[in-house]
């Protein structure tokens, strides 16, 4: 009878303490491992980008030197330069290191009005690959004639804000640089052009004497290792992004859209258990369950899978005869 009471002790505690006598000190630690992993998980991607690389668009009124720019970031001619409007039709990409962070810098066609004189369908059409390249771009860099700065101004602003709104959401992180180009054949006259653009981040350049390429070069290069670092103003510009982590947490960040989205289950599931775990013993197996359902999608990250997984990705792929 003594034993009797002192089980039915027992049962009464582990349901007075809504279950966590079961749990132990597990439940704390699972909570921090859900911590860790959203952590992980609020990092803006920044792994994919790590790992897929940075897109850069150049855009501009065309002849603003947009393919100088990129033969002279380059160091070689990748894109032909002629003082011919409308020369470039499709986006010519180049990649680049920056900082240890892969690029790919894409030159697009000139954009300016469709009316104007010499605008053919082709001309068109690039305009538009170069609207569609600015939209998926992480870095837009915004050439400007020096010498007819209130067209190319116009021209970028239109191309980067349009009338898309959503586009222009896309851009309020503020990831777009000016260039103003051919300083070389304009005046200096209290740099009024440049005063306009006081609240972007804007360079004076020219693309024949080099003038000013170091310093853009070095402030794209710290925007492009801030995007991958998360800091802020990304001035760090000796940092090597193999070796970032996300704060408050150890290891890898998560470089593959698929490893994202199993650790999104996991961390669900997780929250899922420590709801369950501090509603008693009768729902004990269901708690168990979900650590087992966190465990699993970890495991088709670190490729502890089981046969059926291996078989429905083979038929849901390949074309298995009899």
């Amino acid at each position: 009878d003594a034993d009797d009471d002192e089980d039915g002790g027992d049962a009464n505690d582990i349901e007075n303490d809504g279950g966590m006598s079961i749990w132990g000190t597990i439940r704390p630690r699972i909570t921090s491992l859900r911590e860790a992993m959203n952590r992980h998980l609020a990092d803006a991607s920044r792994g994919e980008l790590l790992r897929d690389g940075l897109r850069i668009a150049i855009v501009g009124r065309p002849n603003a030197g947009k393919s100088s720019l990129l033969n002279l970031l380059a160091g070689r001619d990748a894109a032909i330069v002629s003082s011919s409007p409308g020369t470039t039709r499709d986006v010519v990409e180049v990649m680049l290191d920056l900082g240890g962070v892969r690029c790919t810098i894409l030159d697009t066609a000139g954009v300016r009005e469709e009316k104007e004189e010499g605008v053919n369908e082709i001309e068109v059409e690039g305009m538009k690959r170069a609207r569609r390249a600015a939209k998926d771009a992480h870095i837009i860099v915004g050439v400007v004639d020096a010498t007819d700065f209130d067209r190319g101004l116009e021209a970028v602003k239109e191309l980067i804000h349009g009338n898309d709104s959503e586009f222009e959401g896309e851009l309020k992180n503020g990831n777009v640089i000016y260039v103003l180009n051919k300083l070389d054949l304009v005046e200096r006259q209290g740099d009024q052009s440049m005063s306009e653009l006081s609240d972007s981040v804007t360079f004076g350049i020219s693309c024949q004497t080099s003038e000013g390429v170091d310093g853009f070069l070095s402030s794209l290069t710290s925007q492009a290792l801030s995007l991958v670092s998360g800091s802020d103003d990304g001035t760090d510009s000796t940092m090597n992004p193999r070796l970032l982590t996300v704060e408050g947490t150890e290891g890898a960040v998560i470089t593959r859209a698929r490893h994202r989205r199993h650790v999104e289950e996991a961390a669900d599931a997780l929250e899922r258990f420590e709801q369950l775990s501090g509603q008693g013993y009768m729902v004990l197996d269901m708690a168990a369950e979900e650590l087992r359902l966190a465990a699993s999608e970890l495991g088709r990250i670190t490729g502890a899978i089981d046969v059926e997984d291996v078989l429905d990705v083979l038929f849901a792929d390949f074309c298995i005869g009899k």
